[in-house]
């Protein structure tokens, strides 16, 4: 467009803009610090029945929390996108963006995603920034996984009906350094949610707060 340079995809007659409320605001207000619990893993690992488990504690609890679900993402947000590599990687760079948007509210959020790729999960930290971001790797084996088949996914990647479909016909690459591991072959719900919760308590207590400046987030 003529007049308007471009500069990583943002034109540069495009600002940010700030409030009044700053992130030491939200906290006080609701008594934690926000991040972003960032659940990956293969199809059929328990990342969504872990998220949502987590979820409903943490609110019991008196946390202002959040999950936001791959699948549930692609009804809305990421309705336009499919599963090439690059509709993935824009796929996780729209929740991470979302994500960061509800760290910014103050919220702790829980991110369910295959997020397939370590360079997509990369991405992801940094758009949240690495102080508001926990990758947690739920490494259920993908023979389990696939022996569950919750959604008869499996069975179609299998027989040529799904192409890219991870584990199957797409990578996954298992996080190197995860800040947890959770496998729920292994481990009942009700563990895994108890080493999720025990995270966030390290992570949003106000003990974890004390030096945190006053800044923005944004």
């Amino acid at each position: 467009m003529a007049g308007v340079s471009v500069q990583a995809g943002i034109p540069a007659n495009v600002f940010r803009t700030g409030g009044r409320v700053r992130l030491a605001d939200r906290r006080r207000l609701f008594g934690h610090a926000a991040m972003t619990i960032w659940l990956t893993g293969l199809s059929g690992a328990g990342k969504s029945t872990i998220a949502y488990e987590l979820e409903a504690r943490l609110v019991n609890n008196g946390f202002s929390a959040v999950v936001l679900d791959g699948d549930n993402l692609r009804h809305g947000i990421n309705r336009n996108l499919g599963f090439t590599e690059a509709d993935r990687r824009e796929n996780l760079r729209r929740a991470a963006e979302v994500a960061r948007l509800m760290n910014d509210a103050g919220l702790i959020v829980i991110c369910s995603c295959i997020s397939p790729l370590r360079s997509d999960r990369e991405m992801a930290r940094e758009i949240v920034g690495e102080r508001h971001f926990a990758e947690v790797f739920v490494s259920t084996p993908l023979a389990v996984c696939e022996q569950r088949d919750c959604k008869g996914l499996y069975a179609k990647a299998r027989s040529g009906q799904i192409a890219n479909f991870t584990g199957v016909s797409s990578p996954y690459e298992a996080p190197e350094q995860a800040g947890l591991a959770l496998d729920t072959s292994a481990q009942s719900v009700d563990e895994c949610v108890d080493s999720l919760f025990g995270l966030v308590l390290h992570c949003c207590s106000p003990a974890a707060m004390e030096g945190v400046g006053d800044e923005y987030h944004i």
